[in-house]
């Protein structure tokens, strides 16, 4: 994955502003990846317009459908990883085991 933010050696997450986010399942092929994330995009279209419109059942689908999207990604939901390491996703590097390779990037 390309990316503009530094991705933890193990691939796991990419890290902004000190926190880490989890990244999209690898094992997913770039096609349906691609579709996620149009899914994904279309999703948070429709929150924006939701929001603009003060439609609470629309918001509401709309949470939903980027919701199930991220989870189709891997991004949320069962980790996609399977050695039993323990999801840090949205903890600050410097407070996990990633803390060193953080620091050692001169961002910390």
């Amino acid at each position: 994955m390309a990316s503009a933010y530094p991705v933890t050696p193990d691939g796991r997450y990419f890290v902004v502003r000190g926190r880490l986010w989890r990244t999209s399942d690898p094992r997913l092929s770039d096609a349906a990846r691609q579709d996620l994330v149009t899914a994904l995009m279309a999703g948070r279209r429709a929150v924006r317009e939701a929001l603009k419109g003060k439609d609470a059942e629309a918001l509401k689908s709309a949470r939903a459908r980027v919701d199930a999207a991220k989870i189709a990604l891997g991004e949320r939901g069962p980790v996609w990883w399977d050695d039993g390491a323990r999801d840090l996703n949205r903890h600050m590097a410097c407070n996990t085991p990633y803390a060193d390779w953080f620091a050692n990037l001169g961002q910390a």
